[in-house]
C-alpha cells in the first residue's frame, strides 16, 4: 500500500513528458489512488513496482473481471524508459492474466504513443478504435440542452439490483463487473443512478465533478437519449466543465456529444486482443478504470 502514492507519482510525470512533448500540455495530476488500493485488496497479483535499490522505476497495474483482464495502468519513471523495465512489467501483468484465465486481454492507451502501442502490439495486442476525451463549459451546455426522453432515478448500495446491472454489462463488455459497481456505489463522490424508459430499466450511468461515466444501456438504440440524460443531470451541478469519454464506435454518443458543443480534449485508443462486447452501448469511466 505504501508504494501507491510514489506509483501514482511515475505515472502523472510519465504522464505529462509525453503529453508535453507532443505538444498538448500537462495533463495528469495526483489523485488518491483508491481504485489502485481497492484492486490491491480485491487481487494483489496485478499490481507491480520495479524496485531498484529501494527506488520504484516503474509501475504496472491490472485487473481481471471474469474473461476480461485490463491493463489499467502501465508507467516508467521518465529517465529510466530505455532500461528494459516496461517489458518486465508487461510480462508479470501477462502472467495475472494468465493466472486468472481471462482471454480477453485490452487497454487504453494514448493514440499518439507510438511507442507503447508497438510494444503492446508484439504482445498481441492491436488497435481496435480510437476513444475521445469530450468536455464543455457548463454554462455553454445548458443553452443546448433538450428535454430528455429517459429519466434517471438514484441508485445506492441499498437498491442497486446486481443482476440486472450484470446483465447490462455483460451486453456492453461481455462480463459482470459487480465488484466495481461496489467500488462506485461505495464512493462519496460519485452520483449513482440508474436509466428508466418509462417503467423499463435500461442502464446506468455514474457522475462525479461533472464528469460522465461509466453509462452503459441495454440497446444501441438508448445510448443517445441516456447521455443526453446524463448531460442534463451533469449540466444542474456546480462543476465548470462537463465532461466523458465516448468511444469512436457509437456514432450515437459522438453526435450528442458534438450537438452539445462537446469538443474532443484528446485522443486514446481501445487495443485488445480479440473483439468484444458492444462498444456502442458503454461509455468508460477512465482509462484505468474503464
Amino acid at each position: 500500500m505504501d508504494d501507491l502514492k510514489r506509483a501514482e507519482e511515475i505515472v502523472v510525470a510519465s504522464i505529462n513528458e509525453l503529453t508535453e512533448r507532443r505538444g498538448f500540455g500537462k495533463m495528469a495530476s495526483s489523485r488518491p489512488p483508491n481504485f489502485q488500493a481497492f484492486s490491491l485488496r480485491d487481487d494483489t497479483e496485478g499490481l507491480w513496482v520495479a524496485d531498484d535499490d529501494g527506488e520504484i522505476a516503474g509501475f504496472a497495474w491490472s485487473w481481471v473481471c471474469g474473461e476480461l483482464w485490463f491493463l489499467a495502468q502501465l508507467f516508467v519513471a521518465p529517465d529510466r524508459q530505455s532500461d528494459g523495465i516496461g517489458n518486465e512489467l508487461i510480462r508479470k501483468t501477462f502472467a495475472h492474466a494468465q493466472l486468472r484465465g481471462a482471454s480477453i486481454k485490452a487497454l487504453i492507451t494514448f493514440t499518439f504513443n507510438n511507442a507503447s502501442q508497438g510494444l503492446y502490439i508484439r504482445h498481441g495486442i492491436f488497435p481496435r478504435f480510437p476513444i475521445y476525451m469530450v468536455s464543455v463549459p457548463r454554462d455553454r451546455l445548458t443553452s443546448r440542452l433538450a428535454a430528455a426522453r429517459l429519466h434517471l432515478e438514484p441508485m445506492n448500495m441499498k437498491t442497486a439490483r446486481f443482476d440486472e446491472l450484470a446483465l447490462i454489462d455483460a451486453n456492453a463488455l461481455s462480463v459482470s463487473r459487480e465488484k466495481h459497481h461496489r467500488y462506485l456505489l461505495g464512493d462519496s463522490t460519485t452520483s449513482a443512478f440508474t436509466i428508466h424508459a418509462g417503467g423499463e430499466y435500461v442502464g446506468y450511468v455514474y457522475i462525479s465533478d461533472g464528469h460522465i461515466g461509466p453509462l452503459a444501456v441495454r440497446r444501441p438504440d438508448l445510448v443517445g437519449p441516456a447521455f443526453t440524460a446524463a448531460l442534463s443531470f451533469a449540466a444542474e451541478s456546480s462543476s465548470p466543465i462537463i465532461s466523458a469519454f465516448v468511444p469512436g464506435a457509437s456514432e450515437p454518443a459522438l453526435k450528442i456529444a458534438t450537438d452539445h458543443g462537446m469538443r474532443i480534449t484528446f485522443p486514446m485508443l481501445l487495443m485488445s486482443n480479440r473483439q468484444f462486447g458492444d462498444w456502442i452501448c458503454y461509455l468508460p469511466r477512465n482509462p484505468g478504470f474503464m
